[in-house]
């Protein structure tokens, strides 16, 4: 199961349910998909295919939604 978090500018930001359990969310586009840590600090784990302007694009969203992400990743892993 991988539920959607949002998505927005050709993005579609979710998690994996059964992953490591430090927190991060998974990043996919037409051209590639990235994974993200949200702790200690946003940064990037991985990345597949994504051209680097799609990598900062979806970077950027990551840091306008962590609050959202959180809050997602909360309701759905537990605390």
């Amino acid at each position: 199961m991988s539920p959607t978090v949002f998505r927005e500018g050709g993005f579609r930001f979710y998690f994996f349910s059964r992953e490591e359990p430090r927190m991060h969310v998974h990043v996919h586009c037409a051209d590639g998909e990235a994974k993200f840590w949200l702790e200690p600090r946003i940064e990037v784990a991985q990345t597949v295919g994504m051209k680097e302007r799609q990598l900062r694009a979806a970077q950027a969203l990551v840091e306008v939604h962590v609050d959202e992400i959180r809050r997602a990743w909360q309701q759905h892993f537990g605390p």
